[in-house]
């Protein structure tokens, strides 16, 4: 096969039509190549590739007829493509070969004018299916090459954290005797020294394990099956208030439909929702906040909306992102690693999660799950 001019092979017991198609179609860009014996063309595809077979649909010599030929040749290149030569009183057999594979199919006795805009509409689909085949080639590739990125970013993030667990420890462990053993010698201002690495420790652990957390994610197999979402929501909202102190919040929760789903996993999602909007709310003299579900095409949707201190959303694409804040830590506590849970445990299940909101008029976020 060249790379301007295309390999046309025709294969037709007729020499007198083959030795016509070979002398006429290369003053149209093309090179034919001809035989009358359909094992002698199969045995020229095995050694070279062509880009389209022009076939004779009736009986040939060797007992191959042309849907023979063809599915041996789709066979030894599937992305060849065939056009069936047949007499007008064979049209039912011709739509037959098209059904095994054929392309189209050209009605005998014909005139050379008829043939080029066949060939041509031929060609132009296996350029497509080459195009298609190499565009899905590159994207398994690029596919695989993120998964494996993946797998790293996983695991390393997963041994840092795992490291860094024992050097905190063993830090807030000195400094929690020194605290407990010798504050009265003291100086205040080692005292607020002290304070302050312990309070700096803390916050590193609850990175590290956030960090932990989120690495086990892609590791962790998912175990579905039918999710009471309503029950879910309610279980956390009274875990949530029971550890909340003595606020009282209202947790609206409205019509839930039921999905498939890793359990642990979607409770883990509604559990770090459900806390955002509990802890957004805490300036709020009326704190409410509403779950609410639907059912859209071959998805459930999922949102929570609560009336807390929202944010701006021009800032909306570092929500779900690890360790991303978009509030300072001493107005609110807290790692910046829910929302990236909540988000991956989503993506996992090939669901999507987005929010909206207005600065001091409270967010609503939602997620769906396919199914």
């Amino acid at each position: 096969m060249t790379d301007t001019r295309p390999l046309v092979m025709i294969v037709d017991d007729d020499a007198a039509q083959v030795q016509a198609l070979c002398r006429t179609l290369p003053a149209h860009g093309y090179d034919p190549i001809g035989f009358t014996d359909p094992e002698a063309a199969l045995a020229a595809l095995r050694r070279s590739k062509c880009d389209l077979v022009l076939a004779d649909l009736r009986m040939m010599p060797g007992g191959m007829d042309g849907i023979a030929l063809l599915q041996a040749a789709l066979q030894l290149d599937p992305d060849l493509v065939v056009i069936i030569m047949t007499g007008a009183g064979t049209i039912a057999t011709a739509v037959e070969a098209m059904k095994a594979g054929a392309l189209d199919y050209i009605l005998k006795p014909f005139k050379l004018s008829m043939i080029i805009p066949v060939l041509e509409r031929a060609l132009a689909v296996r350029r497509l299916r080459l195009e298609n085949a190499a565009l899905e080639r590159r994207v398994r590739e690029h596919t695989a090459e993120l998964e494996a990125a993946n797998r790293e970013l996983e695991a390393f993030s997963f041994s840092v954290a795992h490291d860094l667990r024992s050097p905190l420890t063993v830090i807030l462990g000195y400094a929690d005797t020194l605290i407990e053993d010798f504050s009265p010698q003291l100086p205040h201002e080692a005292l607020v020294q002290l304070e302050g690495i312990v309070a700096g420790a803390e916050q590193m652990r609850r990175l590290t394990d956030g960090l932990l957390r989120l690495s086990r994610l892609g590791r962790q197999p998912l175990s579905r099956q039918r999710v009471d979402i309503a029950a879910l929501v309610r279980e956390v909202a009274d875990e949530l208030r029971r550890t909340s102190g003595p606020r009282q919040i209202a947790v609206h929760v409205g019509e839930l439909p039921d999905c498939v789903a890793d359990q642990a996993l979607l409770r883990q999602v509604f559990v770090n929702l459900l806390s955002n909007a509990f802890k957004f709310t805490a300036t709020r003299s009326d704190p409410v906040i509403a779950v609410s579900g639907r059912t859209e095409a071959s998805e459930r949707i999922y949102a929570v909306r609560d009336n807390g201190t929202g944010f701006d959303m021009s800032q909306s694409e570092k929500l779900f992102g690890a360790f991303q804040r978009l509030h300072a830590t001493d107005q609110y506590e807290g790692t910046g690693i829910g929302l990236s849970i909540a988000a991956r445990v989503v993506q996992r299940h090939g669901g999507r999660i987005w929010a909206e909101s207005e600065v001091d008029r409270g967010a609503t976020f939602r997620f769906s799950i396919p199914g």
